[in-house]
């Protein structure tokens, strides 16, 4: 008899402790029960945001389906049933990463499905479509759309971004490994979303072979145009996941990195890139982000979003497995922007406006200056202003074992204090006037730091200690124009 693969999801989230775990976040997308990874179907339908994820609620057992949880102003998060079901033999080892795309009469979600032999252990890998009228309903297209990689890749074939080009056509990127077991990224192009021809890998003719050999697989990449607040230029941005990079400078810490790399995409190239690329994310947690797509309803003067996956490759041994079931989560959305060719990225959390706020207590005071409006809380935004004599610190909760510390070049955050397994102590070094405009993003069990109105971002699980609820500013900094707000 065949398995109810949507039985066992829904049987699991019905004895989820998850939603009573102390760390589980209010604001930030988090799975009802079990493994979340990579942002996945990211869309705006009519005012909902829909957010799919990889999913995998019986874990450790490893059948990966598509969560979907839905938001009307991304801070207030409704959980339905899962949207795809490892249930055919295309995806019977799991219905991988993808994205969504608005076809009309109709949305497309493109994914991944992965199968693997049981005996030989050789890898399929295909290009799937399910496609829905109401976003309630998804019907699953059998069989796979591609059903191979070219001649020259391995099975290592993955995570589609399908978008609508300028001409009418369609097209498709998408992660690779070369058969030299080097990464790269292909493209293809349709008329009609079902026949597609591969158009070849993007190439980079300004960038001197630095990305002819860059890593051994290209994760999730994503294509995006954005315009430079400075110049007003509108550039495309390649975001993906080089993986096995290991470049001689600062940061690159993770397990895996996220990079971002400019240009403008002619044909299959990225021309104008340089061969230079900039980390998106230094926390210790942020892996596969992916751009929300946008429906034939989505208002203009929406930005351009980013979900992270706050998580790393093979680091699921953190404490609310033990204390809830439940492990992972998604960064908040970001909106994008270019600023002197580099990518910014703010919170765009329209459900949690930020208003001003007072302190208490006065810079070098023993107790340290406290945000009135954050007394008790664990889930909340904090913004303001910093000119520096010396270090600021930043505590959030009392005993909670997290030090961030921030000067007028550099920004510590030492979680060793903490019950967060994987962070250590991380030092960034910051351009000048970074550290002047500051943001937090503090939920439970995660913390953000937006810094430089954006230009540098930090996102780390925090696991504290005791209930690590307020926050307190001390130390030589001046501290002016406070906003804040809180989830609970």
């Amino acid at each position: 008899m065949a398995e109810d693969f949507l039985a066992s999801a829904l049987a699991a989230e019905a004895s989820s402790r998850a939603p009573h775990d102390p760390d589980y976040p209010l604001f930030h997308v988090a799975p009802p029960v079990g493994r979340l990874n990579d942002p996945n179907g990211l869309i705006e339908v009519d005012g909902t945001y829909h957010a799919f994820f990889q999913y995998t609620p019986e874990h450790p057992r490893k059948l990966v389906y598509w969560g979907h949880a839905t938001s009307r102003d991304l801070t207030r998060w409704d959980y339905h049933a899962p949207a795809i079901l490892p249930d055919a033999r295309q995806d019977r080892n799991g219905a991988y990463s993808g994205t969504a795309i608005d076809a009309g009469d109709h949305i497309e979600l493109w994914y991944t499905g992965n199968y693997k032999d049981a005996e030989t252990g050789e890898r399929e890998a295909t290009q799937c479509v399910v496609t829905t009228t109401d976003m309630v309903h998804f019907d699953k297209q059998v069989p796979p759309v591609i059903d191979r990689q070219p001649d020259g890749y391995t099975a290592h074939f993955r995570d589609p971004q399908v978008w609508r080009d300028t001409d009418g056509s369609y097209r498709m990127l998408l992660g690779v490994q070369r058969g030299n077991l080097t990464g790269a990224a292909l493209l293809y192009r349709s008329t009609d979303l079902r026949a597609w021809e591969c158009e070849g890998e993007m190439t980079f003719p300004d960038a001197g072979g630095a990305f002819d050999a860059f890593g051994y697989m290209w994760e999730c990449p994503n294509l995006v145009r954005l315009t430079d607040e400075e110049t007003g230029e509108a550039r495309d941005v390649l975001i993906f996941c080089p993986q096995g990079i290991s470049p001689d400078r600062e940061g690159f810490e993770n397990v895996f990195p996220c990079v971002a790399v400019v240009g403008e995409l002619v044909g299959t190239e990225l021309r104008g890139a340089d061969g230079s690329f900039e980390e998106l994310d230094r926390g210790t947690e942020f892996y596969a982000p992916q751009i929300m797509a946008r429906s034939a309803s989505t208002p203009p003067e929406l930005p351009t979003l980013l979900f992270g996956w706050a998580g790393n490759a093979g680091e699921d041994d953190q404490p609310s497995i033990e204390t809830g079931g439940w492990v992972h989560c998604f960064t908040a959305p970001r909106a994008l922007a270019l600023r002197g060719g580099r990518v910014i990225a703010r919170p765009y959390l329209p459900g949690l406006p930020l208003a001003p706020a007072t302190l208490e207590g006065a810079p070098g005071d023993e107790a340290g200056a406290r945000v009135v409006e954050l007394v008790g809380s664990r889930s909340w935004r904090l913004s303001f202003d910093a000119s520096y004599e010396g270090a600021l610190s930043v505590r959030i909760g009392s005993g909670s074992g997290l030090d961030v510390t921030l000067e007028e070049g550099r920004l510590t955050v030492d979680l060793t204090g903490t019950r967060y397994p994987h962070g250590g102590r991380r030092v960034v070094t910051l351009d000048a006037g970074e550290a002047r405009r500051v943001e937090i993003l503090h939920d439970r069990s995660i913390t953000e730091i937006y810094l430089g109105d954006g230009s540098r971002v930090f996102t780390t699980r925090t696991f504290l200690r005791g209930e690590g609820a307020g926050v307190a500013l001390s130390g030589a900094a001046s501290v002016t124009n406070v906003s804040a707000a809180r989830a609970d």
